[in-house]
């Protein structure tokens, strides 16, 4: 599996990320909603700091993820349709920790987002 650098606008800001190349349509997607997320809490112009607005954003789409599985457990039709709706593949703990990995490589000396 080839890897290739994707360079990605989060905020403002560019990031060049490593992803295999198979994965990139799912990176773009997960940049599209971290981005949008990040910029709506910096928008609310209560918070500032960029780590805050990044630690605030993880926990909103962790927090969406978990409803999402939630709804879905509880309903065997709308597991379906949120599996697609996500696309976060078979196994959604290595995908964020794997998204999560790359974010922090990102923010290099900005710091860790955990």
């Amino acid at each position: 599996m080839s890897t290739t650098t994707l360079d990605v606008n989060i905020m403002g800001q560019i990031y060049t990320l490593a992803c295999p190349a198979d994965e990139q349509a799912a990176l773009k997607a997960a940049v599209r909603e971290v981005d949008t997320e990040m910029c709506a809490i910096r928008d609310m112009g209560k918070v500032r700091a960029r780590e805050r607005i990044a630690v605030l954003a993880a926990l909103n789409l962790a927090h969406s993820l978990i409803e999402a599985r939630q709804a879905a457990s509880a309903s065997p039709a709308a597991h379906a349709e949120t599996q697609t709706t996500l696309a976060l593949g078979t196994d959604d703990t290595q995908v964020l920790n794997q998204l999560t990995r790359q974010l922090d490589e990102a923010l290099g000396a900005e710091g860790k987002l955990l």
